[in-house]
């Protein structure tokens, strides 16, 4: 027992007894090296739809400029900017997941950070497009670039909120990119020692020449942890940097200092919400279960619990501090969002984000794949009507009462949002075929500490307390891919 760092009580990070290191490699390589199911087929067609949706809706949008939008005088930002928030919200819990967790040694992360570092480069892709295509004038767009145009020495306006989104946008994708495929240069090399042909040569290239020898190891973690610390701060900086886009006006309801840790919150609280929907449905159909445990779906249910609560208290505050100002113009504008035209958006965002995360409290509810996958895409629905809620009821009613108006999204709007997502699934179920979902190398790891296949030689060995032995047996009662007659035997 002396030999093992992780004690009994800790529920395993794998689970399985037969399984080998040559198991990891093959299971986790399954999707990549065999020919896609009819789920990745289903899949794949109707988010290539969706994608082929939002070409349609982007191209309409050059073509008759951004008229083709349900935008007025006075709602001048809707679902443009509702969706470049909503995604690059989606795309914090990757780094969350990837940098701050291994800074923190959490062992857990090593089965879900790939994936999730996937679903970060993706989001923020489609977070870009938005910025482009609401600009106008797109062909354009290398003017918010920190380069003299071609009209000489004119720079870019370093007091517009277009350009901080270009900083933060770029900073983030490309520190993501740069992480993501760190960690990706290992199983890329077991790819390559496996495959044959053209695939070899592609993914010979694709490895960087990787050895596997003990120097390139030494400087492969030494380059993940110095990215890591880069990175973590950009966990809290890109959010922060799109909320200032709010913050630093003057419009009731935007201008707060709450703003920032308030879109930091929300974004890992959206961010995790995803990593569930897709790695629920992911683990079943390519048959990771072994991988991706309840351990770790208990382990974001809590993290979404915690940061949907300081969502919660966010919304709290703000209605107080309206009120405490004593501002009749601040005091309204929570009112109406509340009681005015738009008080459905209003309560469907409270009842998404604040109520319906509270039901994760029960470990019944926190442990149940169906209910978990369902709370996290109502989750990420309210999300988005937060984002809607905040930029579309501020900006519909002014201080005049003839410049109100009510915005009503054109099918261009909600063809360009759809397609979006079409996008984003297209480009992470492409992900799923090419490239591993798992971290082989990290996952291997686990194997002879933190797997239930080390806990239960731990067990035969005879040489533990029964009650812990009793008490671990119970907490793996909620796990499905566990055998509890292997433990009858015993």
């Amino acid at each position: 027992m002396s030999g093992h760092n992780e004690s009994i009580l800790r529920e395993p990070l794998i689970t399985g007894t037969d399984i080998t290191y040559a198991k990891i490699t093959d299971d986790i390589l399954m999707p990549v090296e065999n020919k896609p199911n009819r789920a990745w087929w289903i899949g794949f067609i109707v988010a290539l739809c969706g994608a082929l949706l939002w070409v349609v809706a982007v191209s309409y949008t050059f073509w008759f400029g951004i008229g083709a939008w349900g935008l007025n005088k006075t709602v001048g930002w809707a679902w443009d900017i509702t969706g470049f928030v909503w995604w690059v919200g989606i795309g914090h819990a990757g780094t969350l997941i990837s940098a701050v967790l291994l800074l923190f040694r959490q062992n857990w992360r090593n089965s879900i950070n790939r994936s999730a570092e996937a679903m970060t480069i993706f989001a923020v892709i489609c977070a870009a497009t938005y910025v482009v295509s609401h600009m106008g004038r797109p062909w354009l767009a290398y003017w918010v670039l920190p380069l003299p145009n071609q009209f000489g020495s004119l720079w870019v306006n370093f007091n517009s909120p277009l350009v901080w989104d270009m900083f933060a946008i770029s900073t983030y994708f490309s520190v993501s990119l740069l992480f993501w495929y760190t960690g990706l240069l290992p199983d890329i090399a077991t790819i390559r020692d496996r495959a044959t042909g053209v695939k070899r040569r592609i993914y010979s290239i694709l490895s960087f020449g990787w050895a596997g020898n003990v120097k390139t190891w030494q400087r492969f973690e030494a380059v993940s942890i110095i990215l890591a610390g880069i990175s973590t701060p950009l966990v809290l900086s890109v959010h922060t940097i799109v909320s200032m886009d709010f913050a630093t006006s003057v419009i009731p309801g935007w201008h707060t200092t709450i703003f920032p840790p308030y879109f930091v919150a929300g974004a890992i609280f959206s961010g995790f919400a995803m990593v569930l929907t897709l790695l629920l449905v992911a683990r079943k159909v390519l048959g990771l279960e072994n991988y991706i445990t309840m351990f770790h779906i208990e382990s974001m249910n809590k993290i979404i619990i915690l940061t949907g609560s300081i969502v919660g208290v966010a919304y709290i505050t703000e209605f107080f501090i309206a009120w405490y100002s004593g501002s009749e113009y601040e005091q309204y504008a929570f009112i109406n969002r509340s009681t005015g035209p738009y008080w459905w958006a209003y309560w469907m965002m409270m009842t998404c984000n604040v109520i319906s995360p509270q039901l994760l409290w029960f470990k019944k509810i926190r442990t149940s794949i169906p209910f978990t996958w369902i709370l996290s895409i109502v989750v990420n629905i309210g999300m988005w009507f937060e984002r809607f809620v905040i930029i579309v009821t501020s900006l519909h009613r002014d201080y005049i009462p003839s410049s109100w108006a009510m915005f009503y999204p054109s099918w261009v709007d909600v063809s360009v949002f759809v397609g979006s997502i079409g996008l984003f699934f297209t480009l992470f179920l492409l992900f799923l075929r090419v490239l591993p979902s798992i971290a082989i190398a990290e996952v291997k790891l686990l194997l002879k500490s933190a797997s239930e296949q080390a806990k239960l030689k731990q067990i035969k060995e005879g040489h533990l307390d029964q009650i812990h032995v009793s008490e671990y047996v119970e907490s793996l009662e909620k796990f499905d891919s566990v055998k509890q007659e292997e433990y009858a035997k015993i």
